[in-house]
């Protein structure tokens, strides 16, 4: 005869929509079907027709424009070499929280396939430093140490750092929970990587390190999922838990948006001080007030600097556009199913 095992209630009823939640849920986590959050499960498809890896995009240009005594300003070096160790362990610390503690605290079966395959799009952004390193000739070390040796970047890491690691631990509660996914998706993943997308596209729209540029618009376009994805995850959170979402957790929020962005455009004047054609830190500074209303409207909140001029409208196009040729005329950028995506 088979026993049952005794940690399944052989006589449970079949999961109703009602006791499914993204907190605390009350449905089995195992049973995916009936959906209750079709956004979430459309975004796994999203990110599913996403799918691309480094090594598919040529580094040659890129090589032979780093060996060019004159090829790259010692501006633009500094500059590729400080954004390059920024995100080589940046892409790691979020595959990390993903996995240790965001996944553990959402109970919805639809959120948790997504997040399986964010986990892995964070693993293929860290391949692609690997790659870039790699293909350059870049010293490992330097990059990949960059986090505790450049105090910009440190103050970065170390903030994020603040929010999660008590998600890591278990020891937070749901309202500890929510501002920790604000830190995670809004600013870490919705803020601070902007800045460094804006400084590699901007090179390769001067047709510098075209296949670094092409890699970041990739990067770029799967970020804008996972920050659409974690915007709807708070909101639904708001929803379901409006006890957590008091004035005074509001007026917290907003001023860790204010200190987020503070820490960016601290980190754009540390990586050009002196600018580049196209580009410089004061601009910086305005898209990231820009960005910071952006992320704050998306969550519910009243815009904090009011600053309405993007500085940098091409950087939309770069998400927007469903189908076009790249800017560096290397190869198409079109994602299998690009039309039905809505970039944000």
């Amino acid at each position: 005869m088979t026993s049952v095992s005794p940690l399944i209630d052989s006589g449970a009823a079949r999961v109703s929509i009602d006791d499914k939640a993204m907190l605390n849920a009350r449905a089995d986590v195992n049973q995916l079907l009936p959906l209750k959050y079709h956004w979430a499960w459309e975004k796994y498809l999203a990110g599913c027709s996403n799918s691309w890896m480094p090594t598919e995009v040529s580094m040659q240009a890129d090589l032979a424009l780093w060996k060019s005594p004159g090829g790259l300003t010692e501006d633009e070096r500094a500059m590729l070499k400080r954004n390059l160790g920024f995100f080589a362990t940046a892409e790691s610390l979020v595959a990390n929280n993903l996995v240790l503690a965001v996944y553990r605290r959402i109970t919805n079966p639809e959120c948790r396939q997504y997040l399986l395959r964010q986990a892995f799009e964070e693993a293929v952004h860290t391949h692609t430093f690997q790659y870039i390193c790699e293909s350059l000739g870049l010293v490992e070390g330097e990059l990949f140490n960059m986090y505790r040796e450049v105090p910009s970047i440190t103050a970065k890491d170390a903030w994020a750092l603040k929010y999660t690691q008590n998600l890591e631990t278990g020891a937070t509660d749901d309202q500890d929970f929510l501002r920790d996914l604000v830190a995670f998706y809004v600013v870490f993943e919705g803020m601070w990587f902007y800045t460094g997308f804006a400084q590699i596209l901007s090179l390769g729209r001067r047709n510098k390190m075209v296949g670094i540029a092409e890699q970041y618009q990739y990067i770029l376009r799967d970020e804008s999922i996972h920050l659409n994805f974690g915007i709807d995850c708070i909101n639904q959170i708001k929803i379901e838990n409006p006890h957590l979402w008091t004035p005074e957790f509001q007026a917290e929020v907003r001023g860790m948006l204010v200190e987020a962005c503070e820490l960016e455009v601290a980190y754009a004047r540390d990586t050009m001080p002196r600018g580049m054609l196209g580009l410089s830190a004061a601009q910086c500074e305005q898209y990231m007030h820009f960005i910071t209303d952006r992320r704050a409207q998306q969550i519910g909140l009243a815009p904090i600097f009011g600053e309405t001029g993007n500085p940098f409208p091409w950087m939309s196009e770069a998400m927007d556009l469903k189908k076009e040729k790249n800017f560096f005329e290397t190869r198409v950028t079109e994602y299998q199913t690009g039309g039905s995506l809505d970039w944000d």
